[in-house]
């Protein structure tokens, strides 16, 4: 059995419903392919800077999103005695964007909102169960051979694929890339509370990086638990780390001045690593998100680019299949997001972990930060990079 689609989007993500939305809202009949028999629930990227707000709000869904998230509007350092070494105030970007703070809440939260908005449009057929397992280009189309569960298979050909398929791409491997990840020199713990640490710690900002040279770590507020994140060194085995006794250990040295240690919910290690494919197109299919680039989750930057590449390219792709832009365009576009990733995203992901190990680095790294928070321009112009606003497409209304 055969299918025929002007674009397919393979992976039901952030970022290539965002795509398919940014398709489909231009009047391009879009199709996505998932594996999964749904949206997935996992807990992962969790959040959200101004510049994507202003352009998930363009494409209708930031007012339900916040909603459901927590705005953080300041930025804390501080050390393990609770001193705060210094504090950025989002209110710095007022009248650079219509959201001038960070959203904390889980991407499992933004997709519903992404497909239902999608659905709305009457030019999206969304096929759950859906795994691409072959790829093959013949010059005037894409020929990807699916599976549909039960062993069932079908063909579809579309003039023009996206892969949104994840850090694990197969699309990728398909279309002959390889993607070698550097890897960091750590890798992640998150450990989950459950207590209500603003109330345990008066003052303490729902975004804190704790530095100090007994122990340095993250501090994120989620809407019903905090995150604490780790930076472990390889050395450490992660069965090792995420032992409920090691756990309790590093969250009791965490917090040496709370009388009871928070209520510890879970515990679990991730992947720290950086990698760009050579391009970010290979004939008729498009990479984009985690296909195209994987960077340091520090910072939050990853999924937020990964939503910009989805809706420059998709407005680019857009124009093309419409009549209204040349195939120039098209690749003017990828080379930009590719661009932003190797000069912007990875080198500020890696910055925000400066000075967590070494007294030497940790007070160049202090001192550092105290000299932005005492200067406004030096405050605006921090606060723009790390919420990528001077990288990020410009929303249509604005731009």
């Amino acid at each position: 059995m055969s299918d025929n689609a002007r674009v397919v989007v393979v992976g039901a993500g952030p970022v290539g419903l965002t795509a398919a939305l940014v398709l489909a809202r231009a009047g391009v009949p879009v199709t996505v392919l998932e594996s999964r028999p749904g949206l997935s629930t996992a807990s992962r990227a969790s959040t959200f800077h101004p510049a994507t707000l202003d352009l998930l709000d363009e494409l209708g869904v930031a007012g339900p999103l916040l909603e459901q998230g927590v705005r953080v509007t300041r930025i804390q350092w501080r050390d393990l005695d609770g001193g705060v070494h210094a504090e950025l105030d989002y209110a710095a970007l007022d009248g650079r964007t219509r959201h001038p703070f960070r959203l904390h809440v889980e991407q499992a939260r933004l997709t519903p909102l992404l497909l239902a908005e999608l659905r709305a449009t009457g030019l999206a057929d969304i096929r759950f169960g859906t795994t691409v397992v072959d790829a093959h280009e013949d010059g005037r189309a894409v020929r990807l051979r699916v599976e549909t569960g039960a062993g069932a298979s079908r063909v579809w050909h579309a003039e023009t694929v996206v892969a949104a398929d994840g850090a694990h791409s197969r699309l990728r491997r398909l279309a002959g890339f390889t993607a070698t990840p550097r890897e960091y020199p750590h890798y992640a713990l998150r450990v989950i509370i459950g207590d209500p640490l603003d109330e345990l710690i008066p003052g303490l900002s729902r975004l804190t990086y704790v530095r100090d040279e007994r122990l340095s770590f993250s501090v994120l507020g989620m809407p019903d638990h905090w995150r604490l994140i780790f930076r472990m060194p390889h050395e450490v085995p992660k069965e090792a780390a995420t032992s409920p006794a090691e756990v309790a250990a590093l969250v009791s040295r965490a917090f040496p001045h709370l009388p009871d240690r928070p209520r510890i919910a879970d515990a679990h290690t991730y992947r720290l690593a950086a990698f760009v494919l050579p391009a970010y197109r290979a004939g008729r299919i498009v990479f984009l998100g985690d296909a195209a680039h994987l960077t340091s989750t520090a910072g939050g930057m990853n999924m937020n680019c990964g939503l910009h590449d989805a809706v420059e390219a998709g407005r680019a792709l857009a124009g093309l299949l419409t009549g209204r832009a040349a195939e120039t365009a098209l690749d003017a576009a990828l080379d930009r997001r590719r661009s932003v990733v190797e000069s912007a995203v990875i080198p500020r992901s890696e910055a925000r972990t400066a000075g967590i190990e070494g007294a030497a680095a940790l007070r160049r790294s202090i001192d550092q930060i105290r000299r932005v928070a005492a200067d406004p321009v030096a405050t605006r112009d921090y606060l723009v990079k790390a919420s990528l606003l001077d990288c990020a497409p410009a929303p249509a209304s604005v731009g």
